[in-house]
């Protein structure tokens, strides 16, 4: 009896940890605000089991910090181009195993051949956009077209630039005729006096509502990025984003697999999940930001899909840099930036 009793309780516990659900996979996101609309992230748990943990950060430089001081315990980051190229030297990014990707067909042709990681060794594209001004209409005078408007006396109190170092130099450069990507340190301090000499007619920094400022008329012209501004353009048919004549940048923000990520797996799981054309449609339609998918396009609401804010032609950036790794040329910047915002 004791033997039938021992081998009776033996199946039951069998039975209760077959009957237990396997638990989840976990997967941990470390990316930008505001890029990965929380219903993709909860569709992709639902129909995958893998719970996501999505913590962000503000600038390329802190998510290079985080890393650099090791033990993250993220799966996968959301770098931009020039981290990508500093992350990948400094061995935290993992070449990505384009087979486990089985949606990487869908990526658009122009995306797969980028020239800050060519071949997407160590970075998935997925969102993109631009860096220019938007302004309201009810408070300009003329439709503006170049960094210049934000030096204009006339506007002095109601300018706002990006809070964010390499955003700010892109005007500070390319208002001087230099490109947004130079190691040049005459441009670059030439770069610093200009944006010294801006502070006077500056309302102030701002990288986060800046684009409800605008919309308010609080603000007449603000530097922006693309997909920071447009559901203000949805909301408020007066304000308007451009590209400069001078060229602006354009930006793209991926995903980048660590090379000490806990669970990889679910990793390329997510790759794969983001990149079907609904999927990428949904994002662009709760985000307003254009991905690599072009296939998603067709798919979208025709307001978003004709927006040339969202998806400007080439024509228009044409001209636009495209920020890239300055090397030891950073020193250069992070130097010139804290004179920048010390000033007064």
């Amino acid at each position: 009896m004791t033997k039938r009793l021992s081998l009776g309780l033996t199946a039951s516990a069998l039975a209760l940890f077959v009957a237990l659900p396997a638990l989840a996979e976990d997967l941990r996101i470390f990316g930008w605000s505001g890029e990965m609309p929380d219903e993709v992230l909860a569709d992709f748990e639902k129909e995958t089991g893998i719970k996501v943990t999505f913590d962000t950060f503000d600038s390329n430089e802190s998510l290079i910090a985080k890393l650099d001081a090791g033990g993250s315990g993220y799966d996968l980051v959301n770098p931009s181009q020039y981290a990508v190229q500093i992350l990948a030297k400094h061995g935290k990014l993992a070449e990505l195993d384009h087979s486990k990707i089985t949606t990487y067909d869908q990526v658009g042709p122009t995306f797969k051949e980028v020239s800050y990681d060519p071949g997407n060794k160590y970075s998935l594209p997925y969102v993109w956009g631009t860096t220019g001004l938007a302004y309201n209409k009810t408070c300009v005078d003329q439709p503006i077209t170049s960094w210049k408007s934000l030096f204009d006396e006339k506007y002095k109190g109601r300018i706002y630039m990006l809070d964010n170092m390499l955003a700010a130099y892109i005007v500070g450069l390319q208002v001087n005729g230099f490109s947004a990507n130079s190691s040049d340190p005459a441009e670059i301090e030439k770069a610093t006096e200009t944006l010294i000499g801006q502070k006077p007619v500056l309302a102030g920094y701002n990288s986060t509502n800046f684009a409800d400022l605008v919309s308010s008329g609080e603000a007449c012209i603000v530097e922006s990025w693309s997909s920071s501004v447009l559901q203000a353009i949805a909301d408020n048919p007066d304000v308007v984003y451009v590209l400069p004549e001078e060229g602006g940048t354009m930006w793209i923000d991926g995903y980048s697999i660590l090379t000490d990520a806990p669970n990889p797996d679910a990793a390329y799981k997510f790759l794969s999940y983001i990149l079907r054309p609904e999927v990428a449609a949904k994002t662009t339609e709760l985000t307003k930001t254009a991905t690599v998918v072009p296939a998603s396009k067709a798919l979208l609401p025709k307001e978003i899909a004709e927006n040339a804010a969202v998806f400007p032609d080439d024509a228009t950036i044409k001209n636009a840099d495209f920020i890239l790794d300055l090397g030891d040329a950073m020193k250069l910047y992070q130097d010139g930036w804290t004179k920048v915002k010390a000033a007064q």
